[in-house]
């Protein structure tokens, strides 16, 4: 690609960005505390496009040469000129073709080297992806790949706080899930608790409350799973957000994929709630 393609590239790559950044599409992608710092990536990319596109039109002025001055013109002759003659040596006749032929040789090469380095439109297919990026939101992280991947509950925490006051006190599905395996249900014993997540089945058609997790964008996204067992609805559908209210059990089993612990929850009621509008839970750190 030529300077003006990779500028046009790099402003549409910052423009994408921004748009990313300026909107909530960005939480498909990464954590929302890494938004100023996507923000300064895409206004970075749009200087530099517009810097390339600025030194490529300074270095183009600047080799384009001067306009030659108008000749001279000649002293009109004083006498008359001297009568065409045939006297003209034998070699300048020879050499007169050869030297014509050195220049429309000369020419030629010029003229092919002109066209000889064409820049592949197939590079422009990577604009694509960034029309993709703009046009078509991609879906959050969902019960595919929970069901896929082991749970993210693989170390033991320093400690748990006391829960707040309230009844039902609401906390995060991480939270739950890890006093729950860990702290053998001490700090929830005797509470009523509300969590949220979307729908996941086994193929047994068991039903688990997921969060995926993030440590810095969805590509290391990992599943964070409840069971869940009690008054669960007749009909639950993969990947529709639920909130549950219950309480504590100390039913657990073993995730499949790589033997994490995975605890359950005792239903009391459950209602279908909208998706968040950060699908991610911010409250894990790994």
């Amino acid at each position: 690609m030529n300077r003006q393609a990779q500028a046009a590239v790099l402003f549409l790559t910052g423009g994408s960005i921004l748009h990313a950044g300026l909107t909530d599409l960005y939480l498909r992608y990464v954590k929302a505390g890494l938004r100023p710092l996507l923000l300064a990536a895409g206004v970075v990319l749009i200087a530099t496009a517009v810097a390339t596109v600025w030194y490529e039109r300074r270095s183009a002025r600047s080799l384009t040469p001067a306009a030659d001055p108008a000749p001279a013109a000649d002293p009109a002759p004083t006498t008359d000129p001297a009568p065409a003659t045939d006297s003209a040596p034998a070699t300048d006749r020879a050499t007169a073709p050869a030297a014509s032929s050195e220049t429309d040789g000369a020419h030629d090469s010029v003229h092919d080297s002109a066209h000889a380095h064409h820049e592949p439109r197939i590079a422009w297919l990577l604009v694509l992806p960034l029309l993709a990026l703009i046009l078509v939101a991609p879906p959050a992280l969902g019960s595919y790949s929970a069901m896929r991947t082991g749970t993210a509950l693989q170390e033991q925490p320093w400690g748990f706080s006391a829960l707040p006051a309230g009844d039902p006190v609401r906390l995060s599905l991480v939270d739950y899930a890890g006093r729950a395996a860990y702290d053998k249900g001490h700090s929830l014993d005797g509470r009523r608790i509300r969590i949220a997540g979307f729908v996941a089945l086994d193929r047994d058609g068991s039903p688990y409350l997921v969060r995926m997790a993030l440590n810095c964008c969805a590509a290391d996204a990992q599943p964070v799973k409840i069971g869940l067992t009690g008054r669960t609805p007749p009909v639950l559908q993969p990947d529709a957000w639920l909130e549950v209210t219950g309480t504590y059990t100390a039913k657990r089993t073993r995730d499949p994929v790589n033997n994490g612990v995975i605890p359950f929850f005792e239903v009391t009621e459950a209602r279908p709630v909208e998706a968040p509008r950060d699908p991610y839970d911010e409250s894990w750190n790994g």
